[in-house]
């Protein structure tokens, strides 16, 4: 498409993100990510094999040249963790570029929102650009903002849950209220989802789960990607207005 994604100032042609996590093997990650046109990757540091040339490496199946890393703090429950995490991964690789996660319990896994806030505003001084998992909540998404965040992105429901947007409105809300790329993130489960989120006024999506624990998963990619195309397209038509009473899609005057 011709509108870019851009975020942090850089521009991309995809507006679809797509995990690297819960693949059966590297291969099929690399090739769901090539299905998927997808131009950002995100990398779970603390799980994913970047830097021990003695394991397979990531980097031998998705060029860091051709893909934008895009590293998170995936499993941290602190803001401690989460802080040394992102500064090992601008050490190993100089990536500045960054999601932030950190987590509030080990069932839900929802976004432990004060511990993210307080990360969000140190790693921001220190020069990462700091897109955010963040709940649904306006009102923390815009402290977010105030603090230095470069990209929103609130879940639509719980991790890996397929659920799909179970909030559309405050989801609507974040869109009037913000400036920024604002990205669905977590718990979507099929192409529609994206599509609707799409269609909400998001800027783009982050998919893992729903394409790796796909029964096709490189089909299900190929989905997501028109999925989101379309979801654009229609977003950026402007919808019909929403009208308790028919209309008739011919004239009434002059009929025989």
């Amino acid at each position: 498409m011709k509108d870019k994604l851009i975020i942090a100032s850089k521009k991309f042609n995809s507006r679809l993100i797509v995990g690297t996590g819960k693949y059966k093997n590297m291969f099929e990650c690399a090739k769901a990510i090539k299905l998927s046109g997808a131009d950002i990757v995100t990398v779970a540091v603390r799980r994913v094999n970047i830097s021990d040339k003695n394991k397979p490496l990531l980097m031998d199946y998705i060029d860091p040249k051709k893909i934008t890393y895009l590293p998170n703090t995936a499993g941290c429950f602190t803001s401690k963790d989460a802080l040394r995490t992102l500064r090992l991964a601008r050490e190993i690789g100089g990536w500045k570029l960054v999601k932030l996660e950190v987590l509030g319990d080990k069932k839900n896994l929802f976004p432990d929102m004060i511990e993210t806030l307080k990360s969000t505003e140190v790693l921001s001084k220190e020069g990462f650009k700091v897109m955010v998992y963040c709940n649904d909540d306006p009102l923390m998404s815009k402290r977010l903002e105030n603090v230095g965040a470069s990209a929103i992105m609130p879940l639509a429901s719980p991790i890996g849950s397929g659920l799909g947007i179970l909030n559309k409105i405050n989801i609507q809300i974040i869109r009037k209220q913000t400036k920024l790329p604002l990205l669905i993130d977590a718990g979507l489960g099929q192409a529609s989802d994206a599509t609707i989120a799409m269609e909400l006024g998001c800027d783009g999506v982050l998919v893992n789960t729903a394409i790796a624990k796909a029964k096709k998963p490189f089909e299900m990619a190929q989905a997501f990607k028109n999925a989101v195309i379309a979801g654009r397209q229609s977003y950026l038509s402007g919808r019909i207005k929403r009208t308790i009473k028919g209309s008739p899609s011919s004239p009434i005057t002059g009929i025989i």
